[in-house]
Formats: structure tokens, C-alpha cells, sequence
């Protein structure tokens, strides 16, 4: 147990567009959702996945606390993009002290960063006496630092830094206890990056960051149709009234280039993971998307129809009690998707 019973941990997904926070309390058979809070961000706030202006971002936190009444004290956020990276890689048989021993010459050689620049931690996901397998998570100590700075000008302190594709990985198997043959490829479709998880029962075979996010589609809805930014996001996001006087079809085209895009970026990270050992005779089997991208009408049927698998949007409160009298159904529904991240980071706060 990381804390007393008296702290509690919240889940903070802080996005290119928005900040999306969770608190929950209970067993991991057992959660209830204690608070939830979202704030909208500048578009210029955060840029390519780097805070570009703290103090905007800070408020933004802090304001999805006070607004909500989360009492949280701590907080777990997580990281992805290019300054991220994750590799499993693999190592002769040895002891867990030899490994202590080694993990940082090993990790400098087969992942080509200095230790002195990045904050990295490890897991050996398989032993065996031919070979070790460890899982290597690495991120820059500049952007861990600037993390944590927009965390405690917030007045909160954080107690992890995780990976956003094991923060989604959290989030699934506690919503849908997967069979150990179950083959799923989990993407968190944000505003400028997916990460994409493929996932064996409870294990992760392979993992990509996808550069690209909801802001593409945004971007084409609004060159196309010659409005603001903003009413081309309300527009994707399938926001009541906004489309009025435009053509269905007409924003179906702007989207569908966007949408391709995206299927082949998919059908290539499927690939590259067909070619690794673990995917050696290993189908994917179904798709779960999820963040705002995923709110797109039609996105689930589009990419089903390319890929040829099914696609179903993830719901981050399958298992999770709701007090209806607290939350409101329908706005839960309306940022359900958006939440996956925060969820799975409060998770591991639980």
C-alpha cells in the first residue's frame, strides 16, 4: 500500500485538448465512482504532447478539482508520444539482483538513451532458462519535470507517473475481465496521438503511439466547411444542432480521407505486430477504441469495415458503480469515451 487510508489518489489524464479527471474508492472487484471532472483546454496550451503554457494547464487541473469537490490530495497521471518509449526486450537467463545489477547498461544499449537523460522503471514479464524478458518503460526527465510542475502549481502532488497505454490497459481488464485467449487491440484515440495496445488475456504484446489524433478531423471539418475551430470540434464530437445547414454527406466526405488514414495506421501497427514473435500466429479479434476521437459518428463502422473486425467504443464504467443521483447519466455518456485514460489511472491509484 503506497499510502494511509486517510490519502486518496485521483486519475489525471492531462490531454492536448482537455483535462479529464477521476476518483474512485473500493476493491478492484468492487469500485464506485467518487468524483469526475473535465476542462476544456486552449488549443494552444499543450502542443504535440508538450505543455506549452503551465500556468493555463495548472489552472485547468485545479479547477477540475474545485469545480467537482475531488478532495484528492495526490494524483497518478501518464505520459505517451515520441519523448516515451516502451520495448520489451531480451536478456540471458539471470537473478533478479543481476539484473538490478545490469538493467541500466542493457537498457542504454538496446534502447539508445542515456540513463542521465530519462526516468525509466522495469518489469521481467517472462523467465525461463533459456532467456529473460524484461518490459522497459522510458520517458525525457524534462518532460516528467514539467508534468510535475503543472501538477504541484495545481497544489497536488503526484504520486506516479505511468504509461498511457497501460493506463488504458488498467481500464480494461478491470471493465471486461478478459479470457486469457481473448485477443484485443485497445486505442485511445486522442486529440494528437492513439496509442494502441494489443493485449492477450491480461498481457501486453505490443504497443504503438500513433502520431496522429481527433485534431486531424478536426482540422479537415473546419478548412472544409469554413468555420471556427471550435464548431468543427462541436461538429465531430456529434454536438446537437451544430451541423444545421450543412450536408451530411459533405462532412462524411471531409472526414473519410482522415478516417483512411487512421485505417492504415492501424492496419500497419497490426502488421509490425504480425512480425514480431509475439504476434507469430496471433490474430487480433476484436477493436476497442476509445478517447475523443472515438466520438466521431461512424468512426466504430468505418474502421470495422476496413479492418475487418469488429469495432466497439470502450465504456471505462462497465464495472464501476455509479450513483445516479450524483452523476448525471447523460453527461456521463457524453464524455464516457473520453475518460478511459483517467479511469485506468485511478485504478492504480485503488
Amino acid at each position: 500500500m503506497l499510502f494511509g487510508k486517510k490519502k486518496s489518489v485521483a486519475g489525471l489524464d492531462i490531454g492536448s485538448s482537455s483535462i479529464k479527471l477521476v476518483e474512485l474508492e473500493g476493491k478492484l472487484n468492487n469500485l464506485n465512482l467518487v468524483g469526475i471532472g473535465y476542462e476544456n483546454l486552449p488549443d494552444t496550451a499543450i502542443v504535440e504532447g508538450q505543455i506549452m503554457e503551465l500556468n493555463t494547464v495548472a489552472e485547468a487541473i485545479q479547477s477540475a478539482f474545485q469545480t467537482n469537490q475531488i478532495k484528492a490530495d495526490q494524483v497518478i497521471t501518464g505520459v505517451s508520444g515520441y519523448s516515451v518509449i516502451v520495448k520489451t526486450i531480451v536478456l540471458p537467463p539471470m537473478s533478479q539482483e543481476e539484473l538490478e545489477e545490469s538493467i541500466v547498461w542493457h537498457a542504454e544499449e538496446q534502447l539508445g538513451f542515456r540513463s542521465s537523460e530519462v526516468n525509466f522503471d522495469y518489469h521481467i514479464t517472462e523467465q525461463t532458462p533459456e532467456y529473460t524478458k524484461v518490459l522497459i518503460a522510458a520517458c525525457r526527465k524534462e518532460r516528467i519535470e514539467i508534468l510535475k510542475q503543472a501538477i504541484q502549481f495545481a497544489g497536488k502532488q503526484p504520486s506516479a507517473i505511468d504509461v498511457d497505454t497501460f493506463a488504458l490497459q488498467n481500464c480494461y481488464e478491470v471493465n471486461y475481465q478478459p479470457y486469457e485467449t481473448d485477443v484485443v487491440a485497445l486505442l485511445n484515440i486522442g486529440a494528437s496521438t492513439t496509442n494502441v495496445n494489443i493485449v492477450r488475456g491480461v498481457t501486453s504484446l505490443f504497443m504503438r503511439d500513433i502520431t496522429m489524433g481527433g485534431n486531424q478531423f478536426t482540422d479537415a471539418l473546419q478548412k472544409g466547411l469554413g468555420i471556427s475551430f471550435q464548431q468543427a470540434e462541436a461538429i465531430k464530437r456529434g454536438v446537437r444542432n451544430q451541423s444545421q445547414g450543412f450536408d451530411e454527406q459533405t462532412i462524411l466526405n471531409l472526414l473519410e480521407p482522415t478516417m483512411e488514414y487512421l485505417a492504415m495506421e492501424i492496419q500497419r501497427t497490426f502488421d509490425f505486430f504480425r512480425a514480431s514473435e509475439e504476434g507469430y500466429n496471433t490474430n487480433v479479434q476484436k477493436i476497442l477504441i476509445s478517447g475523443g476521437g472515438s466520438k466521431l459518428a461512424r468512426l466504430p463502422e468505418y474502421l470495422s469495415s476496413k479492418l475487418e473486425l469488429p469495432v466497439e467504443v470502450l465504456d471505462p464504467f462497465r464495472q464501476i458503480k455509479v450513483n445516479t443521483k450524483k452523476f448525471d447519466p447523460d453527461y456521463l455518456s457524453e464524455i464516457m469515451p473520453e475518460m478511459a485514460l483517467a479511469v485506468g489511472l485511478a485504478i492504480r491509484g485503488v
